[in-house]
Parts: C-alpha cells; structure tokens; sequence
C-alpha cells in the first residue's frame, strides 16, 4: 500500500445515504474521504424527490385555481408559464444544495473527491490519479432509470427523471412507460400543468400498496384526464411526424403523443466499481448485504439503491446511513428492520402505507386479522375543504395490535407519522381511540378509524345489559 492515502471511512457516492454517514463519521473525529463523480447531493436533490415535489407544487398551485369554483369563487383558466416553473423547480433545488455542498462536508471535516472510484482488491479503491486505502468503505452509488427492452426504443428520443426536469416547453402530449410512484406523480403534475397524458404500465399500478387504496387513487387521476392502460405490453416503439408511438399489444393498438417518459424502475449504479476485484458480490438488483449492511467483503458496506433486497427511497438509506454507523464505528451488531418503513406516492391526494396491507397481513396472521377504515367523506374538516375522496384503512390482529396502515387523502405523508411510530412500538388501536385529536384536523381520521374496531364490542347486547344492570346501583 505504499503511496496509498490511508483513511478510516471511505464513502462512494454523495446522495443521501453517503452524506449520512460522511457527515456522522467525520464529526465523530473519524478521518473519512468522500469520493463522488457527479452532482453533490444525488439523485434525490437534483433529479428526483425535490424537482418532483417543486414540480408538484406548482401543478397544485394550478389545479387549485381551476378548480376554485367549489368553493364559489370565479376564476379564469390559469396561464401556465412553463419555463417559469422550471425556473421555480431549479430555485428550489438551488435553495436546498448548500446542505449537500462540498464546502460544507469539508467544513464538517470531510475530505471530498470529485471523481470515479474504482475497487484494486479489498478495501482498496483507485479516485483518478490517487489510490486510498481505507479500514472501512461504504458504497453508496445510488440507482438510475432502468430502460425497458421494447424494440425500437433505442431509437426513439426519450426523458428519465434525470432530463425530464430541464424541458424549456410544455408537452402537448406526454406518454409515460410505468405506473409506479415516480411515473403517476409526473403524470398529475404535467396534466394539471396542462398537458395531455398517458400512462402504460405493463403490470398493476403501485403493486407495492394496498390494492384497493391505489385502485381509488388511480381512478381519480382519471377522472383528471390521465388516460391509464395497466396490464399493457408494449411491444414497439417508434418516432412519428408529431413525436412518438408506442404498439401496444391487443389489435396493434397505436398510441401516439408528443414526448416520452420512461419510468419503468431503476437498477444499481455498479459498473464502473470492479467489484469482484474486491470479493464484493452482486446482481441485476444490486449488492448482496446482510440486515447489518455488510457485503460479501470484509469492511464493506452498501446502503441506498445500490443494496440489493432493500426498499429504495430516501428515508430508507438514512435510516441504513445509521446502521452502517452502529456496527463500522461503535460495532454495535445493528440490524435493519423495516417492519415500520413508511412510504409515500405524493400524487393529490396522496398515497401512504406503513406495515403491511390487508393481503399480507391475512398471508401471515390468517383469520386473526381484523381491519377497520373511516372515509374522509365522514371527516368534518375534510367535508369543509370538499376534499373527501379518500380513507384510512387499517390492519391488526384481533388484540388490537397495529400491524399495518394505508391512507388515500390530502397530506397523508404527514397522517402516516402516528402509524410508523404505533407499529415501531407495538402500539396496539387502543392507544389511538383514546389519544385526543384537535377538532377539525384530517388527522382524526386516525383515532376514528380505531373507535370503528372497538364499536362492536361497545355497543354489543352485553355491553348494554351491563350498563342496564349498572343502572340500578345507588
């Protein structure tokens, strides 16, 4: 290792999960070097979770003008100025950045390195021109968008979340390959924005959440106009004089539109690391960790999208960021455990989920599950904003223990906090019948959801011959 730059904490990629841990690490006096190849901050502030949610905003912003008329109040179609909101989108990330810069993780004491790094053996990388050796690496790459393998689309000009945010013009028509998260966001966003747009998705939309919270969000987005072909196989792709085409399958139906968007997954960022030079295996869907984040390779691990196995946002690879943390620095035998992991498709309303949905629950548990809803229709707060299209569902055993919950309504990524914190704590819906809810909040919705378990017991033929024969005490 001679000419090395030996470090205690190496760190490859300065997204979320790599700052995490670099800026921990560096404050705990431990000398780490942070190695990153392209924008500071990642994914997630350049090209994803913020451009999305400013994107958001403004189409919001839009919607809530044309649709004012509930309300009583008259107002003109909005005039949408698009590259105004580009500009609003790239302010937002502008504004954000300086808590991901290089100047600051270097104030923090990290050394960064704006390169590519690449494994020589274990636990030894190559940054350009320097070779670190390091007692301890973290790989963090990150994922990018996955293409799909339909003939001619290779071919065919299209965007990713990581072009889609830098469009001067408005699409007139946008096609959208997945029905995910990231695919149905968009595509709220660009139709309140004002184009038209189609989605095709080759499977089910949000396969990942309770099916019947995200049939009801996908029939309100149709009813906004988005056009929506699930269980779809798209079996060509091809420019025409307007733009594009996609063939898809039952009687070689064409569908035409202006631009593409592919948001059809994402794969790990592993390429360029020579991998098996360092004993690190790996996969299509990223590296091999143990629940402590550990790799095949001794004093290697991998956090982020880049893990193979583990759920991939933002809130995930900071709560791994704290793993790494407890077993590389304190070596503390930390363990991932995501039975409490939320998660959130910011669509409006918005789309959450905590634990586990109905399905998964009665594959475990069996008849020993219980579930319990409330609309929003019947929430005062939500009758007063006329947003009630929407409900909270939960599911527990027959004791009342929480063991997951999904909610379709207005903010519900800020309704779900209760619920990841009630099944972190085994809580059962006792403790949320009895909680005092401020009147009129959304969040009630909670606590009425729970008194709906409990109603069966209290108002049964026991429960009230037991208050008749209570009756009759002095």
């Amino acid at each position: 290792m001679n000419g090395d730059t030996a470090v205690d904490l190496c760190v490859i990629g300065a997204g979320s999960a790599g700052l995490s841990v670099a800026a921990v690490a560096a404050q705990l006096g431990v000398r780490t070097v942070l190695i990153e190849r392209g924008d500071m901050g990642g994914e997630c502030l350049n090209t994803g979770c913020v451009p999305s949610k400013a994107l958001l905003a403004a189409a919001h912003s839009a919607h809530s003008v044309r649709s004012s008329g509930r309300f009583g109040i008259e107002a003109a179609e909005p005039r949408v100025d698009f590259a105004a909101v580009g500009r609003h989108v790239h302010g937002v990330i502008a504004a954000i950045a300086p808590h991901d810069s290089v100047e600051r993780f270097e104030g923090l004491g990290v050394e960064v390195v704006r390169t590519e790094a690449r494994f020589l053996g274990p636990r030894r990388l190559a940054a350009g021109n320097r070779t670190i050796a390091a007692r301890r690496i973290v790989i963090a790459t990150g994922s990018e968008p996955a293409i799909p393998p339909i003939p001619g689309l290779d071919g065919v000009p299209h965007l990713t979340n990581e072009t889609i945010f830098d469009l001067k013009e408005l699409p007139a028509h946008l096609l959208i390959i997945g029905a995910g998260p990231i695919g149905l966001e968009l595509a709220q966003a660009f139709r309140r924005l004002g184009s038209s747009v189609t989605v095709v998705e080759a499977a089910t939309a949000l396969p990942h959440d309770d099916p019947e919270l995200a049939g009801g969000l996908v029939g309100l987005l149709k009813a906004e106009g988005i056009l929506l072909y699930d269980r779809t196989k798209i079996i060509a792709a091809e420019r025409t004089a307007a733009g594009i085409a996609l063939t898809v399958e039952g009687q070689q139906h064409r569908i035409e539109g202006s631009h593409l968007l592919i948001a059809a997954g994402r794969k790990p960022r592993v390429e360029t690391l020579d991998l098996d030079r360092a004993g690190v295996a790996h996969g299509p869907q990223g590296i091999t960790v143990d629940r402590r984040m550990r790799t095949t390779a001794r004093g290697v691990f991998a956090i982020g999208d880049v893990a193979a196995g583990g759920p991939r946002f933002t809130h995930a690879a900071s709560y791994q960021a704290g793993i790494v943390i407890r077993n590389a620095l304190f070596r503390l035998p930390a363990k991932a455990d995501y039975t409490a992991l939320p998660w959130v498709t910011y669509t409006d309303p918005e789309l959450a989920q905590v634990g586990l949905t109905e399905a998964q629950a009665r594959e475990q548990h069996g008849d020993g599950v219980a579930v319990t809803r409330f609309p929003l229709a019947d929430n005062d707060r939500a009758q007063a904003e006329r947003t009630t299209e929407g409900l909270i569902k939960v599911v527990a055993l027959g004791n009342g223990r929480i063991l997951g919950a999904s909610i379709l309504a207005p903010r519900a990524g800020e309704l779900v906090h209760l619920w990841a914190l009630a099944i972190g704590q085994r809580l059962r819906l006792s403790h949320i019948a009895g909680m005092i809810a401020p009147y009129p909040t959304l969040g009630e919705i909670g606590k009425s959801a729970a008194s709906e378990f409990y109603k069966p017991k209290l108002f049964s033929r026991w429960t009230r011959r037991a208050v008749r024969v209570l009756g009759w005490l002095p």
